[in-house]
């Protein structure tokens, strides 16, 4: 395999870890993957996705390499505007610029979509970019995934894909005032998601969260979404599933398994 496949197939594979298909592609039938559109809400308002395609008008075709990690470490848009944390920069920040490159390579490989983007529907006190720059200059530190020494490499990936690549906590941690993100809670689950859907706890507390569940019931549920009890998730999760865990190698789903299972019980009851 080139050089060049080689890396598009990598920047594919880190993609489906970034959830971006996902959120990034408009939720009906035959929309066009990648194209933006999608509606998510939020206690705040409705924000909607941008198109990542490769066009040059209306999505990602002009960005150079330093345009691009800068959205995804700074939460910075070419041209210096700052994005509103809808768009995780704060779990992206941690991804390394190689495997950051990697993903615009494929970007940059698939067919360029002119679609023109929606704006978002933010109540007045939001209304400007203004708000996110305070935001960010309050709540939001740039910095890489450091791995830690102490622990071993499974579950340094598990990390770093829990908390940069999969963002998980963007909507299993529970939210304070402005959106904050409540670090002592992480993981705990978010009663507020949006859509008046709860999100659940998937922290070691055996009774309010995953703590009963074993490695492999970790793993299998990212693969297929089966809970141990042979029932299937659906909402939010299933979309998850679907466009991201299921498309990670075992070894992959094994590390998040792995990283979560480390984490201290929570008891947030949802």
């Amino acid at each position: 395999m080139a050089a060049d496949e080689s890396l598009v197939a990598k920047g594919e594979y880190l993609l489906h870890a970034g959830g971006c298909i996902t959120c990034h592609t408009k939720d009906e039938e035959d929309a066009i993957p990648l194209a933006g559109g999608r509606a998510l809400e939020s206690p705040f308002g409705t924000f909607y996705s941008p198109n990542i395609t490769p066009d040059v008008d209306t999505g990602i075709g002009g960005w150079s390499d330093d345009d691009f990690t800068t959205a995804l470490w700074e939460g910075l848009n070419p041209q210096g505007d700052h994005y509103f944390p809808a768009f995780p920069f704060t779990a992206y920040t941690g991804i390394s610029r190689d495997d950051a490159l990697a993903i615009k390579a494929y970007l940059f490989s698939i067919d360029a979509v002119s679609r023109t983007n929606l704006e978002h529907d933010l109540p007045f006190y939001m209304s400007t970019r203004l708000a996110a720059g305070a935001w960010k200059l309050r709540y939001f530190d740039a910095g890489r995934f450091t791995p830690d020494t102490e622990q071993s490499d499974q579950w340094n990936r598990g990390a770093y894909l829990v908390r940069h690549f999969g963002h998980c906590g963007e909507c299993h941690t529970p939210r304070g005032r402005l959106g904050v993100l409540l670090e002592d809670e992480e993981l705990a689950g978010n009663p507020e998601f949006g859509d008046d859907e709860t999100v659940p706890n998937i922290t070691a507390d055996k009774k309010h969260g995953i703590g009963r569940w074993s490695l492999s019931d970790i793993e299998y549920f990212l693969d297929i979404g089966m809970l141990p009890d042979g029932d299937f998730t659906g909402g939010a999760m299933g979309a998850v599933i679907e466009d991201n865990t299921s498309q990670l190698t075992r070894e992959d789903r094994l590390a998040i398994a792995t990283y979560i299972k480390s984490l201290p019980a929570k008891q947030i009851v949802l």
